[in-house]
């Protein structure tokens, strides 16, 4: 089963007292103890942010480990990659994440790893890059839409109710026909796909949700079924 868990916001960057999305994560894979990497590429692999990670995983029951393509670990990057149970991208400047990743072919590996089964996460910047089409602040000044990787039907807005400009910058986007209809998704929220279709959406905040926002007429915005974690 191929597997995208898309974050709004959230997990062991934003919630470092929060563990219960990371968690969730974990539990994905079908292994007891499973390795997790760690793919920081949209904030130039920041030291503070790969530490952060570690800081994390390291006291849970996985395996964990990353990739640094300012200073990588090995030439093999796919053998090293295809080894993994998850793979988890952190956030940052997607545009800049993406022309790295072709560059390196990585956009080739992930897309395989993802066809073999290992659980593909992010954060942000990590989670539009999987859908055809992002909204983005890679550009500095103002929001744009982006074309992604398109592993997963239509667009992604994370951070949206994190940020005053995400929400009425997708909706107006949306509206203008300048990007596709999609999922929309709050700090705290994480969209869990299996192959194209959204398996369940899960929070780590009481009331953080997810919207559809599609045009039909005008632009729409649909509230979604999500599940608060700490219920469980």
């Amino acid at each position: 089963m191929r597997q995208v868990i898309a974050l709004g916001g959230g997990g062991f960057s934003m919630e470092p007292e929060n563990p219960l999305l990371d968690l969730y994560v974990l539990n994905q894979s079908s292994k007891i103890k499973p390795k997790i990497c760690f793919v920081p590429t949209a904030s130039g692999d920041s030291d503070n942010y790969i530490s952060r990670f570690y800081n994390f995983f390291e006291k849970q029951n996985c395996k964990p480990s990353h990739l640094s393509l300012f200073k990588p670990q090995t030439r093999e990057l796919e053998s090293f990659l295809l080894n993994k149970d998850i793979i988890y991208v952190g956030g940052g400047n997607t545009k800049n994440l993406l022309i790295l990743w072709k560059e390196w072919g990585l956009d080739i590996i992930l897309k395989k790893a993802w066809e073999q089964g290992v659980v593909l996460v992010g954060i942000s910047a990590g989670s539009i890059c999987w859908f055809e089409e992002g909204v983005t602040d890679s550009f500095g000044d103002a929001l744009e839409p982006l074309e992604c990787l398109g592993l997963l039907k239509g667009s992604n807005c994370p951070l949206y109710d994190g940020e005053s400009n995400r929400r009425p910058s997708y909706q107006e986007f949306v509206a203008k026909g300048k990007i596709k209809s999609g999922i929309a998704a709050a700090d705290g929220v994480a969209l869990h796909y299996m192959d194209q279709d959204v398996s369940k959406i899960v929070s780590s905040r009481p009331n953080a949700k997810a919207y559809k926002v599609y045009f039909d007429k005008t632009v729409k915005e649909i509230e979604l079924e999500t599940k608060f974690l700490g219920d469980y």
